[in-house]
C-alpha cells in the first residue's frame, strides 16, 4: 500500500511538471475564439475549425508609441494571446515598453513566462531579485540601444529610464499569457485590503506607514 501511494504521488509530481508551461500544440494553430458552442477549449481559450483561420487572426496593426503621462512615466503595450488570437497554444507573446524621461517599468513577475528585453532606444536601468533560496540577490545592468537582457521566470524585475530622453523596448515573453503581478499594487491596492495587522509585521513599519500607502493611488501601466 505504501508503494501503491508513492507511485501516487510521483505521478502527480511528473503532471505538475509537464503543465507548468504552455503546452505544445499537436496542430499547426489553434486560432481562439469567444464562441463556445462551436469551438473547443484548449489551455484557457476556445478554438475555431483550423480550416476557417485567415491571416487576420496571426495580425496584430501598429505597435505604436504608448501614453507616458501618467504617474509612473511608462507604458506597456502587450501583444499577447487576447490581442493575436492565432497566438493560442504557441507559447509566445510580446510587449512594447514606452518610457518618457525617468520613466519606470516598477517591480513586477510575470509568474507564467521568462522575459527577453532590447532595447530600441535610449538607456534604461534594469534588475531582478533572486528567490529566497538565493538570498534574494540583486542582478543589475544599464543597457544602451541594442542592449539584451533576460528576467527569469516568476522573479521581481524593473526597468528604469536613466537617459535624458525618451526609451523604447521590446520585450518577448515565453507563454501566450504571461501575466503580471506589479508588486506594490498586489500589496497595497488590493481589494479588499490586505489586513493591516498582517502588512505591519510582515514589512515591520508602524500602522501609519500601511494605511498611508494603502490609501495611495496605484497606477496600473500594463
Amino acid at each position: 500500500m505504501k508503494a501503491f501511494y508513492f507511485l501516487v504521488a510521483l505521478l502527480a509530481l511528473a503532471s505538475s511538471v509537464v503543465f507548468a508551461y504552455d503546452p505544445s500544440p499537436l496542430q499547426d494553430f489553434c486560432v481562439a475564439i469567444n464562441d463556445t458552442k462551436t469551438g473547443v477549449f484548449v489551455n484557457g481559450k476556445f478554438c475555431k475549425d483550423p480550416k476557417l483561420a485567415n491571416a487576420d487572426d496571426f495580425f496584430f496593426k501598429g505597435l505604436g508609441p504608448g501614453n507616458t503621462s501618467n504617474p509612473l512615466g511608462s507604458k506597456v503595450t502587450p501583444v499577447a494571446v487576447n490581442e493575436i488570437l492565432g497566438l493560442n497554444t504557441l507559447g509566445i507573446s510580446l510587449a512594447r515598453i514606452d518610457f518618457a524621461p525617468k520613466g519606470l517599468n516598477p517591480p513586477h513577475t510575470h509568474p507564467r513566462g521568462t522575459e527577453i528585453l532590447v532595447v530600441l532606444e535610449g538607456t534604461l536601468y534594469v534588475g531582478f531579485v533572486s528567490s529566497n533560496q538565493d538570498n534574494n540577490r540583486l542582478f543589475t545592468k544599464v543597457l544602451n540601444k541594442g542592449d539584451v537582457f533576460v528576467f527569469p521566470i516568476g522573479l521581481i524585475h524593473f526597468q528604469l529610464n536613466v537617459g535624458y530622453g525618451e526609451a523604447v523596448a521590446i520585450a518577448g515573453l515565453s507563454s501566450q499569457n504571461p501575466g503580471v503581478i506589479t508588486i506594490a499594487n498586489a500589496v497595497f491596492g488590493s481589494k479588499p485590503p490586505i489586513s493591516s495587522e498582517v502588512l505591519t509585521k510582515a514589512f515591520q513599519v508602524g500602522e501609519n506607514v500601511i494605511e498611508y500607502l494603502q490609501k495611495q493611488f496605484w497606477y496600473n501601466n500594463s
